[in-house]
């Protein structure tokens, strides 16, 4: 039975993205089998292996441990902090590590660790995918440096992508997510969850781009130049910290508002029509959900975590999940759990938009003619990623 929903969910995929394909005629079937092929190894290797497991919960280990060390920065800051006994405060214990975490991602990519990783992890992913040799650099890179910081590495380039490379390499920067937020994930869904996502969506938007926007890569520049920019160390340090800060605040404020937002119309919804707002836009989801595999007795509630991450963002939807965890099945909790973990939502796309026209206007505006079929395949991404994890449980 799992894998007929496995079959459902590709076919929900593939059947959405032809519906929408700039170019049906082209859909790269060989490469989506190459890449889909890669995700089931990777997918079985970690979730139905000893080792494999065994692998997951050592890297969910190092980042809870990470948390560990951010917390002494925490402590000496707001350690005078008068707390609730047994409460948690949320920006304290799940945003303020960010800004530890963007520090070591910053002094990994000074000594050049991270950049010969992204490198040749995206020249092997290029000759398995053939998907273009930019498109795998920031198909690989997103998922570590994050936006808007991964478009500055290619400074030069955008100006002169055709508007498909642009749309290949949005859609990576949507169904990604930055390393420096993967340990405060943790705080809020299993860690193995979080790490899989990780792997399994960079291969999701290319297939999905494969699907929505074909193009012959051979046709296109293959080379380009990541540009680098060496700071005095302590200047760089510094400024990943206040970047680290800044995305804190940033998400913070987010999550003030749209929380805030979503108790008013739930509020509202149920004074008018006796139910919730988000139990309403669960019966929407639903059918995808089951569609995905979720158990039909949680497809309601699952659905309705689906669109809080898609209209308001991943955080908000970690968080309301937590609460409902224990009434999953290890199913649902697993689908969810990795259709959580990317940027796939309406805030994105703004961020988006803003980074591409701080480098070129003409660029900006072809991204945000295609802002809604860009955020369609990145939810597409995050359904197929969804559903491969939720072959390997009962």
């Amino acid at each position: 039975m799992r894998f007929a929903f496995l079959a459902t969910g590709l076919l929900f995929v593939f059947g959405v993205g032809w519906l929408f394909s700039y170019d049906r005629h082209h859909i790269k079937f060989k490469s989506m089998a190459e890449l889909f092929t890669l995700q089931i190894i990777i997918s079985f290797f970690c979730l139905n292996t000893t080792a494999g497991i065994k692998m997951l919960n050592g890297i969910s280990g190092f980042f809870g441990w990470l948390m560990e060390q951010a917390a002494g920065g925490i402590n000496f800051v707001f350690g005078g902090l008068v707390v609730k006994s047994g409460s948690t405060v949320f920006f304290l214990n799940v945003l303020m590590p960010i800004v530890f975490i963007s520090a070591l991602i910053g002094i990994l990519n000074y000594i050049k660790v991270l950049p010969f990783v992204i490198k040749w992890t995206g020249i092997g992913l290029n000759k398995i995918g053939h998907m273009g040799d930019l498109e795998s650099y920031l198909a690989v890179s997103t998922a570590v440096l994050g936006q808007p910081e991964v478009y500055l590495t290619v400074l030069d380039e955008i100006p002169h992508l055709s508007e498909k490379r642009l749309y290949t390499i949005c859609a990576s920067g949507m169904s990604s997510v930055s390393a420096s937020i993967l340990a405060s994930y943790m705080k809020l869904i299993p860690g193995k969850f979080v790490v899989v996502a990780v792997f399994l969506n960079i291969l999701s938007a290319l297939i999905v781009s494969c699907i929505i926007n074909p193009y012959d890569t051979s046709k296109e520049n293959k080379n380009f130049k990541v540009r680098t920019e060496k700071l005095p160390f302590f200047e760089m340090l510094g400024n990943y910290i206040m970047n680290g800060f800044q995305m804190a605040i940033c998400v913070g404020a987010m999550l003030i508002g749209f929380v805030a937002l979503v108790t008013f119309l739930n509020s509202t919804f149920t004074v008018l029509f006796h139910i919730t707002f988000t139990t309403v836009i669960g019966y929407i989801f639903a059918p995808v959900a089951w569609i995905m595999g979720v158990s039909g007795q949680d497809i309601v509630k699952v659905g309705s975590l689906m669109a809080e991450k898609l209209i308001a963002n991943e955080f908000v939807a970690m968080g309301d999940y937590q609460p409902l965890a224990s009434g999953l099945t290890a199913k649902s909790q697993a689908i969810i759990s990795a259709y959580m973990v990317s940027f796939a939502n309406f805030g994105t796309l703004g961020t988006i938009i803003g980074s591409i026209r701080s480098i070129s206007k003409e660029q900006a505006s072809y991204v945000a003619k295609f802002a809604m079929r860009l955020l369609l395949g990145a939810t597409l991404a995050s359904i197929l990623t969804g559903t491969i994890v939720g072959v390997y449980f009962n």
